[in-house]
Formats: C-alpha cells, structure tokens, sequence
C-alpha cells in the first residue's frame, strides 16, 4: 500500500529553511521522502514513535544526523510531515511549541 505524505504550509515553510540551511542534503530528504510513501516501515528510514510530549508524532532518519518528525495516519494512508531538522534541536523545539494535534 503507497501512503499518501500530506504537506502543511508550516512544515513546507520549515522544509525550505532547512534546505536553505543544508543543501548538500536536498537529495538525501528527497530519497526520505519518497521511501517514506512507498513503504513507512523500510528499514532505511527507522521509523520509530516519540514518546512523552511527543506521543503521537513518529521520527524517520534523513541521515545519523537528521530526522523529519511526522504524524503517521495508517488508518487513512496518510503521512502527515510536522518537522525536519537536526535531532537535538527537532526535540527540544517540538516539546516548545508544537502538539501533535496543533498543526497549522
């Protein structure tokens, strides 16, 4: 089954900043991108879910380095991305500002 990734203007806004800031990783986020709809549990992407504040958002890997945070909806076949960035700072600005229900 192909997921269907669904892009908020806030995350795009994120998405550009973060190429803007890394890119020498454009191909890899791509590459995450389109493993992410083809197949969300592919072993490249090591998806795995958040837990605490972040219960209810999943992470996959870019690289060792960087993650994409994302609201995974199996139900409707929908990959919902919420944020991309390094994994340190992903966490802590998550658990600042963003609820997994808050998108925007």
């Amino acid at each position: 089954m192909a997921f269907a990734l669904v892009f908020t203007a806030q995350y795009n806004v994120r998405a550009a900043r973060f190429l803007k800031r890394h890119p020498e990783l454009r191909q890899q986020y791509l590459k995450t991108l389109q493993l992410l709809e083809a197949n969300p549990a592919h072993p490249a992407l090591r998806l795995h879910p958040l837990r605490g504040r972040l219960d209810g958002l999943h992470s996959v890997s870019i690289n060792l380095s960087y993650r994409i945070t994302l609201e995974l909806l199996i139900q409707d076949g929908q990959i919902i991305p919420v944020n991309v960035g390094d994994h340190e700072a992903l966490i802590e600005q998550e658990m600042l500002c963003i609820s997994p229900r808050g998108l925007g």
